[in-house]
């Protein structure tokens, strides 16, 4: 469903498991980084709010969105990391870079968690304008690091 029909940050806890004590590591690009931080945000209150502790999440940068993968596998093979999160934003501009780093992204996040058996999870915004980006951190259309964080704890539970 496209994100105009739907708000990011609706969701059903119904069926969560207990998360108190999972680990989480948070990969999050630092280009953009007004944006990717308020869907850090987003991430970190969506799992404290549903039972994990402070201190099993742990946050990492990388410089931007296509460092995103090396970030992620770097942190799922530690065995104790349960699920990644990985937030970024990709905003279209004059040269196809977009697509380029979109694909890049999107296929080796779905690499890194098939590799290690783990929820490895896209959060990665990919907009035409800036805009349409802080609509979905956190504005019109919700958040995209509450999404992400709502992915983890579903996948955990699967």
């Amino acid at each position: 469903m496209a994100t105009s029909l739907k708000n990011l940050s609706d969701y059903t806890s119904d069926t969560f498991i207990d998360i108190s004590d999972k680990r989480f590591g948070l990969v999050v690009a630092e280009w953009n980084r007004e944006i990717t931080d308020t869907l850090a945000r987003g991430a970190y209150d969506t799992l404290i709010k549903h039972g994990a502790k402070p201190e099993n999440i742990f946050r990492n940068t990388v410089p931007g969105s296509f460092e995103l993968t090396l970030g992620a596998q770097l942190l799922a093979q530690h065995a104790e990391i349960d699920a990644v999160i990985c937030l970024g934003v990709v905003i279209k501009g004059e040269t196809k870079h977009d697509d380029y780093i979109c694909h890049a992204v999107a296929s080796g996040i779905t690499n890194v968690g098939l590799k290690f058996n783990k929820p490895v999870i896209f959060g990665l915004v990919t907009t035409n304008t800036l805009e349409q980006a802080w609509d979905r951190a956190g504005g019109k259309h919700g958040n995209k690091g509450v999404e992400g964080a709502v992915a983890a704890i579903h996948m955990l539970g699967f």
